[in-house]
């Protein structure tokens, strides 16, 4: 099968084909731990996992990387240097104000002015919010440095003190005059390739990513930051122990991406790696960030490309506007899970199915009503092997697993063909529904079938807010439903076993009271010739 992807840096749709198949090595951007992350920043974060799922379905392995920032991401990210002052300096300003005016959102953090215990307050929120969403990135998190696939800057700093002396001596940069060390962007002619700029509308500060002050301190107004010395940042290191004599300091933020890509995704493939395969982000980190990241790697390893594949994914908007604090349209994946959205909770697969129906290189625009349509998608899908009792939907899935099929058959045939051009969900989508809405003779092939495309959806097997026990969403190890039902579910199955009883022995008055009990609980019901199912309402 032919793989297609759209790739930013050359501006056209390429053949894909991994470096070192059947590996695929990764880079996904990830989040800045100062805040709760947001649906916009989640759609960028479910994207990278549905091009995983999917690359996996095809037989390809991936070694998949997201970094978790807890350092040297500033306020004015759009400037090159980043001005203005760290995000989580911001934060722990915020917090501690918050603790102060007894706000629950600092409450479990017992310090706030310890930077370190409001990332790691964050990335708990992070990798929960990601687990409900089942990120497969989620379930490889590990505290170990030596062993995570999620690494954090803080951890990483000897990697990019690294690369900031191979850039030193390589001619790529040097120290200004205000002690702080600079990429010089004239020392790299493809610099602007990723994004469009060029060095001379930079020079005069197109999009106001220069400050006129540079001009006096750097050889290009757009050479872009390395270290910085600073001894009253709060989270600071003595680069002497790497014989740089720049002062005790911090990173800047492009230099943490190149160097957890490079280190970390090297110890997965077990051998030195120069170039990646595939490096994605939203597409606000197409500039600065990832131009910077591109100059900066290839200065410091002397090959002509970092990642062959830059995949970026459009903003999200809400009821066709920027999200905004200010205009009260903000919101976290918590907001839409617990209900604060939609007046009541949100089963997380409608939320990843909303995030991810849109091709990504369109902007998503997040309604209410779009969530209604992917409650009703959810429901339809889940609808497949809800037929028969838990027992028999089990002897089932056990049957479906015993013989899987490949992407010869049909259905996962066009569903692989679509997602194989630049990963268009919308004509996989529409697949899946043309095959749901056909006849269906052989349980077990149909769950087969719906256990590959499910590999990639990954809805089937998330649990709705406040499901009893541990399941995948709580893992973070799949989609795969549980073969168990919870309370809430077992008592909702008892009810429509006496649905049944009621309406055999005509006591339709009782079947009636059964069924809008079940409805008063959220469940939507549904009778058929096989019996009564419930299903908690998705939105």
């Amino acid at each position: 099968m032919e793989i297609r992807f759209y790739n930013t840096l050359t501006h056209s749709a390429q053949t894909f084909t991994p470096l070192e198949p059947p590996n695929v090595y990764m880079y996904n951007c990830g989040p800045t731990v100062y805040d709760f992350a947001h649906i916009g920043n989640f759609r960028a974060f479910v994207f990278a996992d549905v091009l995983r799922r999917f690359l996996e379905l095809t037989g390809l392995r991936v070694q998949q990387v997201m970094n978790l920032t807890d350092v040297g991401h500033m306020t004015d990210d759009q400037l090159a240097d980043g001005g203005g002052e760290d995000k989580m300096e911001a934060a722990a300003r915020r917090l501690k104000e918050a603790k102060k005016s007894g706000k629950a959102e600092a409450g479990a953090i017992a310090n706030p002015d310890d930077p370190y215990q409001v990332a790691e307050y964050f990335i708990g929120a992070f990798l929960e919010d990601a687990r409900k969403l089942g990120l497969k990135i989620a379930g490889e998190y590990d505290k170990d440095p030596a062993k995570t696939h999620m690494p954090r800057a803080t951890d990483h700093v000897g990697q990019m003190m690294k690369i900031i002396l191979q850039l030193v001596e390589n001619g790529h940069a040097y120290r200004a005059s205000d002690g702080c060390v600079y990429f010089d962007v004239q020392s790299f002619p493809a610099y602007g390739k990723l994004s469009g700029n060029t060095l001379d509308k930079l020079r005069t500060g197109a999009g106001g990513r220069v400050l006129e002050q540079d001009q006096a301190v750097k050889k290009h107004p757009a050479d872009f930051l390395l270290w910085k010395p600073d001894s009253g940042h709060i989270m600071k290191w003595d680069p002497g122990q790497w014989e740089a004599p720049w002062g005790v300091g911090y990173p800047g933020w492009h230099i943490e991406c190149s160097a957890m890509a490079l280190h970390v995704l090297s110890r997965l493939a077990g051998h030195r790696l120069d170039s990646i395969d595939i490096h994605t982000g939203g597409e606000d980190n197409i500039f600065p960030h990832h131009e910077c990241e591109i100059a900066q790697t290839c200065g410091a390893t002397g090959q002509p490309l970092f990642a062959r594949f830059w995949m970026h994914t459009r903003f999200l908007l809400v009821d066709g506007q920027k999200m905004s604090k200010r205009k009260g349209n903000f919101y976290t994946v918590r907001d839409v899970l617990e209900g604060r959205v939609t007046g009541r909770p949100v089963d997380p697969a409608v939320l990843r199915l909303e995030l991810l129906r849109s091709h990504y290189r369109s902007n998503m625009n997040f309604t209410v009503k779009g969530l209604e349509d992917s409650a009703r998608a959810v429901q339809k899908i889940r609808q497949l092997g809800a037929g028969g009792t838990p027992q028999e939907q089990a002897v089932v899935r056990q049957r479906a697993r015993e013989n899987p099929l490949d992407l010869t058959h049909p259905v996962l045939r066009d569903f692989a063909a679509a997602l194989a051009d630049d990963l268009n969900v919308s004509a996989a989508l529409a697949a899946v529904f043309t095959w749901l809405g056909g006849a269906h003779a052989d349980r077990v092939e149909d769950q087969a079938v719906m256990d590959k495309i499910d590999s990639v959806l990954a809805v089937t097997g998330l649990p709705a807010p406040g499901a009893a026990g541990l399941g995948p969403a709580a893992t973070g190890q799949g989609s795969e439903p549980s073969d168990a039902p919870d309370a809430a579910g077992a008592e909702a199955e008892r009810r429509c076993r006496e649905l049944d009883a009621a309406r055999q022995a005509k006591d339709f008055a009782t079947a009636d009271r059964l069924r809008k009990e079940l409805q008063d609980l959220g469940y939507e019901v549904m009778t058929t010739k096989a019996g009564t199912t419930a299903r908690k309402r998705l939105a």
